[in-house]
């Protein structure tokens, strides 16, 4: 029987050349395990952690194992040995790292999201988290990252950042229109699906301090839907969870395939793609402040930089206090329950170090931050309120002006 990474590289391949349904049908693949091969065709089907083979841990090490997850997902000593709760699994990816068997493994959307890029019956889009820079080489500008794409198959590339551009300027709005005694207090960051999944399955009061904004990623989807109907979304970042996120049943249809960068990287690897080999086209859309979200601290700067600058004598200001990583989240929060309010504005981020520290990044945590701070510091528009983008696309999204951000919107705002 092959293994599951065998037969993974051998689908990718075979769909990379357009010959994956005649080699499924002619049986040109290696012996494999069928639940193994509908995880990586039907990812849809299954929870976004899988199984890829037995459980031969003992009954001491599977009550380690499911003690090792954070959200109580995992269930020990059941008959095929661990069992994981789809409805529970935010995609942490803990338990991925802590399996000693080896036999858990992130889900995977690149088949399906290959057979659609290499689709010519529709566009394709890629949607780039704003952690990209440095993932796939040194040097990386969103110009040669763009090209590599369309090298694969894509139609097109967005920056989430820019959405993080607009999703800041909504949340800044919410601040400045709710805070207003020393007592008030704003839970954020919509980008973090671990943080705002925390807050609603485990902190359920604290629901009504967290602003109705959708995440960028979703934002982003939406917009792409809103303006092509028929256009195929693909979100590119570091983060397993993002992948659970997608399917969840509010924001489903916003985003059809979580690729990571891991599994974008096998893509360029398995075409013999080096993005810092492309050709420049950079074209600067995101303002400084969208472009940190990927790091911890970086969506507090961008909403207290953003109140500041819209309503710079306000009687209250900003005052921040994050966590990052989910036992600091929980703390913090916990805290936050118990009547310890010493901020106005909390952002929570699952991952130590932000994005740029998720399960999926290529590089460390400490580097990935570097790059982004020194492409924050690259961009021409300082704050979203400067960035002319932002402006010219909620305007064809029928916002006459950007206080619109604070009604309800099919496109930014979710409905906890």
């Amino acid at each position: 029987m092959t293994s599951f990474k065998s037969l993974y590289h051998q689908l990718v391949h075979a769909a990379l050349e357009d010959q994956l349904e005649e080699r499924l049908n002619g049986g040109l693949f290696d012996p494999y395990d069928d639940h193994q091969l509908d995880c990586l065709l039907h990812p849809e089907k299954h929870p976004v952690v899988w199984r890829v083979g037995p459980c031969t841990c003992s009954s001491q090490e599977q009550k380690e194992c499911a003690g090792s997850c954070p959200f109580d997902a995992i269930e020990p000593n059941h008959a095929d040995g661990i069992h994981i709760d789809a409805a529970q699994c935010l995609g942490c990816a803990q338990c991925v790292q802590n399996c000693k068997a080896e036999k858990l493994t992130a889900s995977r959307d690149i088949i399906p999201a290959l057979k659609a890029v290499r689709s010519s019956k529709t566009l394709v889009y890629a949607l780039v988290a704003p952690a990209f820079l440095g993932q796939f080489g040194p040097d990386i500008t969103p110009g040669k990252l763009r090209n590599a794409l369309k090298a694969v198959g894509f139609d097109g590339m967005l920056e989430v950042a820019l959405f993080a551009d607009i999703l800041t300027l909504k949340e800044a709005l919410e601040f400045d229109a709710n805070i207003h005694n020393e007592s008030d207090y704003q839970l954020t960051s919509c980008c973090c699906p671990m943080w705002i999944a925390m807050i609603r399955k485990v902190y359920r009061q604290l629901v009504p301090h967290v602003p109705a904004s959708v995440s960028p990623m979703v934002a982003c989807g939406r917009t792409v839907k809103h303006l092509h109907p028929d256009a195929v979304t693909v979100f590119i970042g570091p983060c397993m969870a993002k992948k659970a996120e997608a399917r969840e049943k509010d924001l489903a249809g916003a985003v059809d395939y979580v690729l990571t960068f891991q599994e974008m990287q096998d893509i360029f690897d398995a075409l013999d793609i080096d993005p810092t080999q492309m050709q420049e086209s950079d074209r600067d859309h995101s303002s400084r402040l969208g472009r940190i979200y990927a790091r911890a601290g970086g969506v507090s700067e961008a909403v207290q930089s953003t109140v500041e600058r819209l309503n710079p004598h306000r009687d209250i200001a900003v005052r921040t206090q994050r966590a990052d990583g989910v036992p600091a989240c929980k703390a913090m929060l916990s805290d936050v329950l118990s009547g310890k309010v010493e901020a106005n504005f909390y952002e929570g981020m699952g991952c130590v170090g932000g994005c740029v520290g998720g399960p999926k990044a290529l590089l460390p945590t400490a580097e990935g931050a570097q790059n982004i701070d020194q492409y924050g510091d690259r961009a021409t528009y300082p704050t979203p309120i400067d960035n002319p983008y932002v402006i010219e696309l909620l305007s064809r999204l029928g916002f006459d002006h950007v206080e619109q951000l604070l009604q309800d919107s099919e496109i930014f705002s979710r409905y906890f």
